[in-house]
Order: structure tokens, then sequence, then C-alpha cells
């Protein structure tokens, strides 16, 4: 036997291997017989470079080669599923499918809904060549390299000697990657000894690491997979079950827990038997999945705008637990907000020791009249967030203090002022605002100063992904950066340290310069004023098309703006009133950051939208539904989330809701289709 031969023998035995160990818990061979297995295909790849495949399992290991996630269109969209809470709610959709059958028989698999993150994996001849995340249900990012790394997802399929099929030469599978609990409590056990921000839930976890520029991190993270769908041509079976038991026999880690119920009592059964069992699974679950099993009457049930008819997701009821409360400390944000924080003796909560829950604002901690030393009741969010949602009175300690907001900020010892809008309330947001204690010293209070430079260099405000939160940190620390201006001084030969990390800060310094194409409207939005949010960066920059104009407006000239009122204009005022905020923004143009919409922006706007209001609804070819709002408000339209008697008509894709559909059809709202749109705006 040749080399040759030797690295194809070598790659086919360690797929067996992994997948016996990752997939079905049943390893034949010692952790160190795979280890020198693994050894003797990597000297000889080494030595045979010309034969390098992307699918070895030496691949596994990630590299640290770093690059930017492309975008990639999916061939089928990923909705997402409605959700329900409650028995009857199951048993409401279980009668609108039998009427949707036309009372047809059926039957549903019930599965677990794993609380990770969507992925969705193209095989083509037997070799994973893409992964792609959920995205916004039309686009996703290509993680593929990362992909690689999870050792349950196989990278060339190894079906077993009994599969009733062999696979399609190309379909597409779809799971959710996670974060099984092991990994996510070692993986927090060391940020805290390194003092790093400890991950929330498993969740966040996943997505965190999956989305990490670096594949060694998700690597040496162990993230897991479970798959549940089956899409493409020529698929094995005409049920869902079915295919999924199919490819189970291709290498594919499967759900243990599916059934298939044919009856509403059934699920309703399957429902009460995982409530209580979930929390013995080794990774995070938030509910069950029910489909509709024929693939046949999936096709015949269709979809609504956001989500399949055949389809649900009923989500368990938070578990609560009662703890004793031990002392309240407290966090700046970086708009200065101040939020309390419960600190409590840990208790075991959805499968997560929980310490901490926060208390929101000041009116929350007055409305359960909180002391230290009181035995409250905790629950997660959505299996998530955890959060104080009761108090036993009975219980409380006979000498306890209450519980009283802190005057000073307890980072930089300024008096916090609360800020009162003059404005009417109108959201729950608003009064959140009026709620909530403020640090006033937004130029030299630490937090406020890095939470702002981690918002600057955000994705959706300067994209300036070469940075990230911890690395702001040690700039900061290092006294390298003081505010946002600071990071377009940066030097390669400052953060290269003692000289190993030309590469890196090359990139850094790199990313950073590419930052100053980023458009006009994303510059006022990473400036991070108090209360301007994106949607209103957008409007403000459009309207007044020039920083120069934005600084110079009036609140009155402001509150012209569709959704700026009397807050928020205001908030812009005192921002460009401050002295060390107009010097930052003058750094900031010296640097060459765009001041003013582009000609190419500015020959797009029109006002052939003027005074129209408009409702997006469906699924589109031509461009995406972000994509469609933005052209509404360059020709002076305004997006409307809801119809009513004032909407002037509806841009309609594929799939449009027929609740929606009906609705416009009583009110007599006209219906635009997609092409009809463009042709309009011509």
């Amino acid at each position: 036997m040749n080399e040759e031969q030797r690295i194809a023998q070598l790659r086919q035995e360690l797929h067996e291997h992994n997948h016996r160990y990752y997939v079905d818990n049943q390893p034949t061979i010692s952790d160190y017989d795979f280890d020198m297995l693994m050894h003797e295909l990597q000297d000889l790849e080494a030595r045979h470079p010309e034969l390098y495949d992307p699918n070895s399992p030496t691949q596994r290991v990630g590299s640290d080669l770093q690059q930017e996630f492309r975008q990639v269109t999916h061939r089928y969209p990923m909705l997402s599923l409605a959700n329900t809470y409650s028995e009857q709610d199951v048993r409401d959709w279980y009668d609108s499918v039998s009427k949707g059958l036309a009372g047809e028989p059926f039957d549903v698999c019930c599965e677990m809904k794993y609380d990770g993150l969507s992925i969705s994996l193209t095989y083509v001849d037997g070799k994973l060549t893409q992964a792609v995340t959920r995205g916004d249900g039309v686009h996703g990012d290509d993680v593929t390299q990362n992909v690689r790394t999870i050792r349950s997802i196989p990278l060339v399929l190894v079906p077993q000697p009994d599969a009733p099929n062999l696979p399609p030469r190309e379909f597409e599978i779809r799971g959710e990657i996670l974060m099984p609990w092991k990994s996510f409590e070692r993986l927090n056990a060391e940020r805290e000894a390194a003092e790093e921000p400890l991950f929330a839930n498993p969740r966040n976890a996943a997505s965190g690491t999956l989305k990490s520029l670096d594949s060694r991190v998700v690597a040496a993270r162990q993230l897991d997979a479970y798959l549940y769908y089956l899409l493409g041509e020529n698929l094995p079976a005409e049920g869902h079950l079915e295919n999924l038991e199919t490819a189970r026999s291709w290498g594919f880690k499967i759900s243990q827990g599916m059934k298939k119920a044919h009856s509403v009592e059934e699920i309703i059964s399957y429902i009460d038997y995982w409530d209580q069992q979930r929390k013995n699974l080794p990774v995070a679950t938030d509910g069950i999945v029910l489909k509709v099993n024929s693939l046949r009457q999936q096709r015949a049930l269709g979809f609504t705008a956001k989500s399949p008819r055949w389809a649900i997701a009923y989500k368990f009821k938070a578990e609560r637990a009662c703890t004793t409360l031990l002392e309240v400390t407290y966090q700046v944000g970086r708009t200065g907000a101040v939020t309390p924080v419960a600190n409590m003796e840990p208790v075991q909560l959805a499968g997560t020791t929980v310490r901490r829950a926060t208390l929101n604002n000041e009116d929350f901690i007055r409305s359960f009249d909180l002391h230290i030393g009181d035995h409250v009741y905790v629950e997660k969010g959505g299996e998530i967030i955890p959060k104080i949602v009761g108090v036993d009175i009975d219980q409380r300690p006979i000498i306890s203090q209450p519980v009283t907001f802190i005057k000073r900020c307890p980072e930089c010892g300024t008096p916090l002022i609360k800020s009162l809008p003059q404005a009417p309330l109108s959201t729950e947001g608003d009064r959140g605002k009026m709620a909530a204690w403020y640090c006033p010293n937004d130029t030299g209070c630490p937090p406020q100063i890095k939470g702002r430079i981690e918002h600057f260099i955000s994705r959706r405000a300067m994209n300036i992904m070469s940075l990230g939160p911890e690395t702001v940190d040690e700039y900061y620390r290092r006294k390298i950066i003081r505010n946002i201006a600071d990071l377009y001084d940066i030097e390669v030969q400052q953060i290269n340290g003692d000289g190993s990390r030309t590469t890196s800060a090359q990139k850094v310094v790199n990313g950073i310069q590419q930052s100053k194409n980023v458009p006009f409207e994303r510059v006022v939005f990473a400036l991070g004023i108090r209360f301007i949010g994106e949607t209103t960066a957008r409007l403000l920059a459009r309207h007044f098309k020039s920083m120069d104009a934005l600084m110079a407006a009036t609140p009155e000239e402001l509150q012209e703006v569709e959704g700026v009122g009397e807050v928020m204009a205001s908030s812009i005022v005192a921002y460009f009133a401050n002295p060390q905020n107009r010097e930052i923004v003058e750094r900031l143009r010296g640097y060459g950051l765009q001041f003013a919409l582009s000609a190419e922006q500015t020959a797009a706007q029109s006002n052939r939208l003027a005074g129209q209001s408009i409702v997006i609804s469906g699924v589109f070819q031509h461009h995406s539904r972000d994509e469609y709002k933005l052209i509404i408000e360059q020709n002076g339209g305004k997006n409307v989330g809801s119809i009513s008697g004032k909407t002037s008509f509806i841009l309609a894709g594929d799939n449009m809701g027929p609740s929606k559909l009906e609705k416009a059809k009583k009110l007599g709202i006209r219906i635009v289709s997609e092409d009809e749109f463009l042709a309009m705006l011509q």
C-alpha cells in the first residue's frame, strides 16, 4: 500500500471512529489509539500537500486564519415557527391542520426543540460542502470552516451497512448547533478564572462561538449538533420521521426522543413527559416542535408569511426556584444607565446554576419592596435570562434592610441623575427611561467610554469586526484608546506586543481604516447618542444630509423628523453641545469618515412615495425586506407594521399571510406586487 492509499484508508477509518465516539457514544478503540492514527495521518498529509482535503479528519482542529463570513442566499427560506404556550393552543393548531386537510387523517412528528443556533448543511456526493446560519431566513452567514470542527457533524458520510437508502447526490439537512451543559460550565469557569465576562446561557455561548473568526476557538469549545429536517429532491421517504431515521443511518446525529403521534392526546402526553425529563438531557431545550409527518400534506398546508402551517413550537413554562437575596450591586451601561443586579444564593434553574438576576430599575425594586435576606422566586425568561418574579414576605427576616438605590456612580463616583422626559410618555420604553438613573459623566466614566467604543465598532455601526469587547478592554487598560476617535490613531507597533502578532495587528489596523467607507447614516448611529437607535439615525441622516446640518439643527428642526420627539431632540442637542463630543466629531471628520450622504444616496432619494404608508408582507425575489424598507424611506414613504384604514398599499411578496390578505380586501387596500413596486419607482 502506497502513502496515497494509506491516507485514504486512514481518513475513512478516522471518520468511522469519530462517528462511533461522538454520535453513537460507542467507541471501539482507545483515545490513545485514535490519537496515534490521527498523528500518522497528519504526518502523511504534511508530506503530501497535493492531497489536501478540506473534509479530512485532521481539519477538525481549526485554523488561525481569520476570514470574514460571506452572506449566502438560502435555497429554501429558513422560516421561524409560530409559538404556542398552552395545551389549548396545541389543540387549536391540531384542529386547524385537520380543517386544512379537509378531514384527511394525518400523523404528527413530535420532537425536542433544542435551544441553540439554527444551521443548514449542504452535502454533495456524500461530502459537506457548505454550512449556513439562519440569518434573516432568506440570507445567512457561511460558517463552513467553523462547522467542520464540530465532531458530531459528519464531514464525509459513512452509511451503515444496513442503511435502507443511499444519500441523494445533493441534499440539505437542517438542525441546531448547541453547547452542551458540561462544555458551557467548563467554558464559564475558565472565563471566570481569567476575569472575563461570563456567557449568560449555552445558546449565547454557542452563537458567539460559531461566529468566531478563529476556528480554533470553535474546535476548543466542543460544540454539538442535532439534525431535524431533510430537504432536497429524491428524498428516501414521503414521511418526515422516516427521512430522519434514514439520515441517522447515513451518519447524522438525530434526536432519539422523536415520536409519531396519531392523536392530540398522544401529543399532550409527549409534552407532559418531556416537560419533566428534559432536565436530564445533556443540552438545553425550551420546548417541543410538532410537525405534520407527511411531506405531501406539508405541501398542501403551505406557509404563512412567517411560518409553516404544518408545524408549531410549544414552549415550556419557565422553571421557577426560590433562593435568598444576598446583596444588590450596580452596573453602568454605555449610555450611563445604572442597572441594579440581584446577587443570590446559588440555585439550580433550567440546567444552570443561577447566582445573579437583573432588577431592571428603581421602580422594579420598589414594586417588590425588596429587602436584603428576602426569599425570592426566580424564573428564566425564555429559559435564558434569570429574573425575580416574586418575594415570600412571610419568610422575611425580622431584622432586614430595604434595598435603596445608590446615589453615586459605582464606577466613577459621580452623583447620579434621573432622566425625566418633558414630552408625553408614549411607550413602555419611554417609561423605562424615566425610571432609570444615569451617570452624567459620559466622557470620564470607564464603562461608558468602553461601551461607546464597543457600540462604535459593532456590525450595524462601523463594522470593525477585527476588534471585540475583550480587545477594547485591553486597549483601554493600556491607554491606547480613551474615546472612539483614538481608534484611528492606532498603529501596528502599538498593538503588536512582543512582535509575534504582526498579522493580527495589521488586520486590526486595516479593519479600522476600511471603516472610513461606512455610509453617513451608520456614522450617525455609531456616535452612540443617547436614545438614538439605528432607524432614527437613518432618518436623521436622510433629513439633514450632512453632519454639519445635523449639528446645527434646533430642537424644533429635529422634531420635524419622523419619530423624533422632545426627548430625542434634547439628547441630540446636548450631545453636540458638549465640547468633548464636538472635539471627537471633528477628529473623526479629519480622519476621513463619511460626514454626508453620498452623491449616489442623494440621487436615489425622491418624493415618489411621499405621504404614503406602506406595509411589507411576504418573501421577495429581488431585494430583502430590509432593503425594501430602505427603498421606501429613500423615496419619501413610511414603513408601517400593521394594516389599517390609513395604509396606502401593501407591498406583497410570495406567501403573504392570509390574515393580512383578508384584512386588506375588507378595507379595500391595494395589493402591489414586487415587480409593480419597482416599476413605480423607475
